[in-house]
């Protein structure tokens, strides 16, 4: 047996002998879900978690976020292992919050066991000993890009710039120490034990105010301008586009009405939407987004009113980099059989999207998926049921891939990061996304 092998038994032996710990907090953090910038008392979990295992860190990135490090024996590159701290609101989900709705109906409570799970491998007497380089420990805000109002707000109170936690982790410099990243996300346990590769739509984010005039809804309503009839117009105008988009762009475009009047017998004045534009490629959000715009410009046109239209600086697509792809499934086989671990297609995207790909951009990452709940994705039937599967082989897999990345001077993951050619610099990156945000007042002019 190897001294890398070795030190992976370490490490596995570790965190399969705190495995009640690793899915108690995972549990802990799924009965107390909060949504993204929301998340005081989840942050302040996993802080103390972290100091359970006596690993120091930096709180409050990102209004929430949290990073500690775990130092080698020797120099050399750092992988970052994330978790993200957030949940969705999801009405009527077993685990939602009554006041809030928030519930984790997507895993990233299993996400945060999985971190600490990599913490307890590597800190196993002599794994730390073997290596070269850092890992940081990451736990993340706000990957769901929901609750888009009150992040507009805290852009424009100066609280942040960017409305996701990768975005601004970026943007804050959080990730320039950072060579290399991971993560695992939960999906259904009908798709196998694990899944990596493929890739995920990019997405822009949609603020839209369509604006009217207030009057009697039966006495006089000709004296108004119907606000809500100009938000039906447009989305009926935007159900007419679909058939401009190809399949192979994976266009989505959808939304919801967080706004549609404030009484019935008023005519609606101020109408809000929330939306988005997802598209595989820059190319095709850009066309698709410039559709939609127009017809949300049509419906303020059709009733005489104006429309604000706000575009927000949303995801990039996922890049997997097939390094550290082939040392995990490698890894992941070991732990659960070649059989249960399937390799997607470069091509294959998911239709969901993920502030991953904008990491992915700039350094080598991987975001495996771990085959473990039922339900409908986002739904409120979404329950992990199999939370070995759902926190600690995922733990075991991305600590033994960290293993094999830092082990030997680090040789392997010097190579990944020398060989990966990045699309944005950090620097590049802010500035597109800066460039991406746009207000526009329309007034039918």
């Amino acid at each position: 047996m190897s001294d890398v092998q070795d030190l992976k038994k370490s490490a596995w032996t570790a965190i399969d002998s705190r495995s009640d710990w690793l899915i108690d907090v995972a549990k802990t953090v799924l009965q107390n879900p909060e949504p993204g910038f929301f998340e005081i008392k989840t942050s302040k979990y996993v802080s103390r978690k972290l100091e359970e295992l006596g690993i120091s860190h930096e709180s409050g990135i990102a209004l929430t976020g949290l990073k500690g490090y775990l130092q080698a024996a020797t120099s050399g590159p750092t992988v970052a292992v994330i978790g993200e701290l957030d949940s969705l609101r999801v009405e009527g989900h077993s685990y939602s919050d009554p006041e809030t709705n928030a519930a984790h109906a997507c895993g990233h409570h299993c996400q945060l066991g999985m971190m600490l799970g990599v913490a307890v491998g590597l800190l196993a007497t002599g794994v730390l000993e073997g290596l070269a380089g850092r890992v940081a420990l990451m736990a993340l805000p706000a990957e769901e890009f929901i609750d888009v109002e009150h992040r507009y707000g805290l852009h424009k109170s100066g609280q942040i710039e960017f409305m996701a936690g990768k975005q601004e982790f970026i943007r804050l410099g959080a990730f320039d120490d950072v060579d290399m990243a991971m993560m695992s996300h939960t999906s259904l346990s009908s798709e196998g034990k694990f899944a990596i590769g493929g890739t995920s739509n990019g997405h822009v984010v949609k603020y839209i105010k369509f604006l009217g005039k207030a009057a009697h809804a039966g006495g006089a309503p000709h004296n108004g301008v119907n606000a809500l009839q100009a938000a039906i117009v447009a989305l009926n105008a935007l159900n007419s586009q679909r058939e401009t988009l190809r399949n192979e762009d994976t266009i989505r475009l959808h939304g919801i009405m967080t706004g549609g009047g404030v009484s019935v017998s008023s005519v609606p004045a101020e109408v809000k939407y929330e939306g988005r534009v997802r598209g595989g490629t820059t190319e095709a959000i850009n066309d698709a987004n410039e559709k939609m715009d127009r017809c949300l410009r049509a419906g303020a046109l059709t009733v005489g009113g104006q429309v604000e239209i706000i575009t927000l600086p949303g995801y990039m697509p996922l890049i997997n980099n097939s390094t550290m792809m082939d040392i995990f499934s490698s890894n992941a086989s070991q732990i659960v059989g070649s059989e249960h671990v399937r390799r997607n297609p470069d091509h294959l995207n998911r239709g969901g999207s993920t502030d991953m790909g904008d990491l992915s951009q700039i350094i080598p990452v991987i975001h495996p998926y771990t085959g473990a709940a039922t339900g409908a994705g986002h739904g409120i039937d979404y329950l992990v049921d199999d939370y070995i599967q759902a926190v600690v082989n995922p733990a075991k897999a991305m600590c033994a891939t960290i293993i094999e990345l830092l082990s030997s001077d680090a040789q392997k993951a010097s190579k990944a990061i020398a060989d990966f050619r990045p699309n944005l610099s950090v620097e590049g990156y802010v500035a597109i996304q800066r460039s991406r945000l746009n207000e526009e007042v329309y007034n039918g002019i």
